[in-house]
């Protein structure tokens, strides 16, 4: 049996990450070929849009010295981690859809060398509109988070979604690409 294919799904804050994955997932529940990873975040299980668990930190270093975790990293003041039961799934033919860390990309690139980045793409002017729509960060955090989105390039082979438009429309071209059928290039 071949291996499935990790998407390592990358983007700015405010790109619409959450917003697409948990879209191709709701659409993708009765595809047992297709798999969306959970981070385990140390952050409370409300915060943010994304459907994570929540851990303590005292639990995510449990873990992590467990070996519990197939990667891991901090950002903004929080600890990342994907389970290793990634592994298994891959293992057993599933493609996975993980939500990643674009600093962490060389890391996970290292661990997994045929994984499938998956960068969602948006305009400034969008991207500005998305930070300001939703009101957690000040005006100097956003042009921060504006500076941090232009720093990071996709690179050759890399995959990418535009998400300037529709939900629906950008959510079915992550379907599309995290399909069995179309995945043949990533392994």
């Amino acid at each position: 049996m071949a291996n499935g294919c990790l998407f390592y799904v990358i983007g700015p804050s405010g790109s619409g990450k959450d917003s697409l994955m948990v879209y191709a997932r709701a659409q993708l529940a009765g595809n047992p070929k297709v798999v969306f990873a959970h981070r385990y975040i140390t952050r409370p299980h409300d915060a943010g849009g994304e459907n994570h668990v929540a851990l303590t930190e005292e639990e995510f270093e449990s873990r992590l010295q467990a070996g519990l975790f197939a990667m891991h990293w901090s950002s903004h003041g929080c600890h990342y981690g994907i389970g290793s039961e990634i592994n298994m799934w891959l293992a057993k033919g599933c493609n996975v859809v993980m939500n990643g860390s674009r600093a962490h990309l060389p890391y996970a690139r290292e661990q997994y060398p045929e994984l499938c980045p998956l960068w969602i793409q948006v305009s400034t002017e969008v991207l500005e509109a998305r930070l300001r729509a939703r009101g957690r960060e000040t005006g100097e955090q956003i042009q921060e988070r504006l500076q941090r989105a232009a720093f990071f390039r996709v690179q050759v082979g890399d995959l990418v979604i535009g998400n300037d438009g529709s939900l629906e429309e950008a959510g079915e071209k992550l379907i599309i690409l995290v399909s069995p059928k179309a995945t043949a290039s990533c392994a």
